[in-house]
């Protein structure tokens, strides 16, 4: 009984690595949809990690690790907002998904790169919020 029960799982549990997406020869817009949307899973996961990092050095500084907090709480508010209006154009269109992924996408890697900035300061830096590693 588990047997079949198991067998007639297969194809399910193997479906996504028959269905893989080759995202530089996308050429529908559900596809290209699904791209841009791993796009911005991948980006966003980036971000957390350096979040994770920066909030790691910050721990005995509660203060400083409070205003980061704060500040990313109001950079993931605006970045949705912006993202939100630069796809308004398209609102209720297919390609929206599209248009705003792409958008969030663009947004989150600049803020990586201000918080790789962050994680690169120097002893010393008195411009720099984050202490350098140990």
């Amino acid at each position: 009984m588990h047997l079949r029960f198991l067998l007639a799982l297969t194809p399910l549990l193997l479906s996504p690595l028959a269905h893989a997406v080759d995202c530089d020869n996308a050429s529908d817009q559900a596809t290209m949809n699904q791209c841009a949307s791993e796009q911005n899973k991948t980006a966003d996961k980036e971000l957390n990690t350096l979040y994770q990092q920066i909030t790691t050095r910050l721990k005995d500084n509660p203060e400083a690790k409070k205003l980061l907090v704060g500040a990313q709480r109001s950079w993931i508010g605006f970045r949705d907002a912006e993202c939100k209006f630069s796809a308004s154009g398209v609102a209720g269109g297919s390609v929206y998904p599209l248009i705003y992924n792409n958008c969030v996408t663009d947004l989150t890697k600049v803020r990586v790169e201000a918080f790789k900035n962050y994680l690169k300061c120097q002893e010393g830096d008195m411009s720099c919020p984050v202490p350098s590693a140990p």
